[in-house]
């Protein structure tokens, strides 16, 4: 009898401390960014955004009474190895949770797989509209503008800038590019623009001189683009050693010049317009302490994608405590009309389509930084909801 009561004994102890060990297990999140290639500098801006809101959290008790693991692969800028490093972090390492997607072909590819393996996905860089719209996925939410509430801003600009402007369009050759081309070209015609052409050249292109004979011929007052990272600094001081900038308006979305590419790229983005949802400019107390604590850790200035995976980490958290849980269909619930604040201020994610829905800004490069011009409220940028899968 006596043994028996000591076994039953090391038996509820044993228990105890099991329990105690799953309690104390890590949420982890995994992380499937470009951490080499054209997009490496994005990919960065994304680990560091995501890593400064993790420190910060662990540091008062992390989701739930439990610390947040970061596991990171890198994606390359390719859905291919997006979805094969994606499959990875469900299936071995188990993640509860995946972002990271800069691509947009990878996050609609990776975006598949968390359906079929019953997992959620948040991008906080990719732009195309279909991520939101005709290819939505009740697994795949966005923390970052659209290309449409891009372009919505930067049109707002145009129209009182430039009215009735002659724009020439160059993007790169695939999802994200044809979806901020088509975003800001409905946009040109919406406010009485005039669009004269487009070309689109293949992703990491060392050579963007081959496009400057149509580009001549078209003779815009504006040439919109939406090529991102090295890709940017290529096709900028090309067109300055071409002669091309001379009376020419660049504008961009979101990702064409950022904190990462801006010194690289040096005089030729001078004047440089787009549509943001987050600028290190931003001029309220929790913004300057964000980029005060993002500048400590990384050494440098916050860009867009570093700002909405800071965000991100924040909104799953709330989604979690909302919850009461990291199950998928539960997380997927509380994150739907999910409001929580952010360096750039309040988000909602729209319960429709999983779109956030933001204030955006206009910034111009002037004198080599970023100054906010304009500003356009979350409703009016926005768009409507068009998705119709959930």
């Amino acid at each position: 009898m006596l043994r028996l009561k000591s076994t039953l004994a090391a038996l509820s102890v044993s228990a105890m401390l099991s329990g105690t060990a799953i309690a104390a297990d890590p949420i982890k999140i995994g992380v499937v960014t470009p951490l080499s290639g054209t997009y490496a500098g994005i990919g960065q801006q994304v680990r560091w955004g995501l890593e400064l809101a993790t420190k910060e959290l662990n540091a008062t008790g992390g989701i739930m009474g439990r610390q947040i693991e970061l596991i990171f692969e890198d994606e390359e800028a390719n859905p291919s190895v997006a979805v094969q490093k994606a499959e990875k972090l469900f299936q071995v390492s188990k993640v509860d949770f995946l972002t990271g997607t800069v691509n947009s072909g990878s996050t609609l590819a990776v975006g598949q797989l968390a359906e079929r393996s019953d997992k959620l996905i948040a991008t906080t860089v990719s732009f195309a509209d279909s991520i939101t719209g005709d290819k939505c996925s009740p697994n795949v939410f966005r923390v970052n503008a659209k290309a449409g509430q891009q372009s919505a801003a930067l049109a707002a600009w145009l129209v009182k800038a430039k009215p009735q402007a002659k724009v020439y369009y160059l993007g790169p050759d695939y999802e994200m590019g044809r979806s901020t081309v088509a975003a800001f070209k409905s946009n040109v015609d919406r406010v009485g623009g005039q669009s004269l052409g487009e070309v689109f050249a293949p992703l990491d292109s060392k050579d963007y001189t081959q496009y400057f004979g149509q580009l001549r011929a078209a003779r815009p007052q504006v040439l919109y683009t939406s090529v991102a990272g090295n890709d940017t600094v290529r096709l900028l001081t090309q067109l300055q050693e071409f002669g091309l900038l001379e009376g020419l308006t660049i504008l961009g979305a979101s990702g064409t010049v950022t904190a990462q590419n801006i010194a690289a790229i040096g005089k030729a983005v001078e004047g440089f317009v787009t549509g943001v949802g987050y600028t290190a400019e931003i001029d309220t107390p929790e913004n300057k302490k964000f980029v005060a604590a993002f500048q400590a850790a990384n050494k440098a200035d916050p860009d867009l994608y570093g700002a909405d995976s800071y965000g991100l980490i924040y909104a799953y958290k709330a989604a979690v405590d909302k919850a009461n849980s990291t199950e998928t269909a539960k997380v997927r619930d509380a994150l739907r009309g999910l409001a929580w604040d952010t360096p750039q201020g309040k988000k909602t994610i729209r319960a429709g389509d999983h779109q956030a829905e933001q204030i955006m800004y206009v910034v111009q490069v002037t004198g080599g930084k970023f100054k906010i011009v304009a500003q356009v409220a979350a409703a009016d940028a926005i768009g409507p909801d068009v998705c119709t899968r959930f």
